[in-house]
């Protein structure tokens, strides 16, 4: 399995409001894009979230995220937040809303 299409489309609909938001393939998984910098994600049945180093400690107590690593070294500021994290509506949006604000901290590419 590549990624949760259900899951993509949740965030699709929930980020109907993003300026700028352009969809990418990658990862294996889809990225949403803020003004061309990554703000979130699905790869396989988990949400990707771009939280930034300022939040990621934050992110990480959260009890049902963990570090974003592909490589086999954590990716610092972002974070992977595990099905039950994002069951609800309203925590989809939060954890959207997350990495959308992060992403708009950043210059436009």
């Amino acid at each position: 399995m590549a990624y949760s299409e259900e899951l993509a489309q949740r965030m699709r609909d929930a980020m109907i409001v993003a300026p700028d938001l352009v969809e990418k393939k990658m990862f294996g998984g889809i990225g949403f894009m803020v003004y061309g910098n990554m703000a979130c994600g699905v790869n396989k049945d988990d949400m990707i979230v771009r939280v930034g180093p300022d939040a990621y400690q934050d992110a990480l107590d959260h009890p049902d995220t963990k570090p974003f690593d592909m490589t086999g070294r954590p990716m610092t500021g972002w974070v992977v937040v595990k099905k039950d994290g994002y069951q609800s509506e309203k925590d989809l949006v939060a954890w959207i809303q997350k990495g959308v604000d992060f992403a708009l901290t950043l210059p436009p590419k």
